[in-house]
């Protein structure tokens, strides 16, 4: 499994915009064959950051979900949105584990 994790810094202004070109693609990329789970979601703390969280069944499952129309819709609105700053990382995912307790 691949885990996806960016960081957006947008103009705290333009999270009503930000969110309306988001919803789409969480929507349709949600209902791709390989995606595992997606989300976007505003820092409690920092109003101008927003994180995404993907996780794909595999790299080709990646590799597709890039091709799809609305990722190029995406994209579009995104660059129109004109971000402060873009970060994106892609992690290999390990077997799941025990959660260590914290007493």
């Amino acid at each position: 499994m691949l885990v996806v994790l960016a960081d957006a810094r947008f103009d705290p202004k333009d999270a009503d915009r930000v969110r309306a070109v988001a919803r789409p693609m969480i929507e349709a990329s949600r209902a791709e064959p390989g995606c595992a789970g997606y989300d976007y979601a505003f820092d409690l703390v920092e109003p101008d950051l927003m994180r995404a969280r993907e996780l794909w069944r595999d790299e080709q499952a990646l590799k597709d979900h890039f091709a799809t129309p609305h990722m190029a819709t995406f994209l579009k609105a995104l660059r129109e949105l004109q971000p402060r700053s873009v970060s994106v990382t892609c992690y290999e995912l390990g077997p799941e584990r025990k959660m260590p307790s914290a007493a």
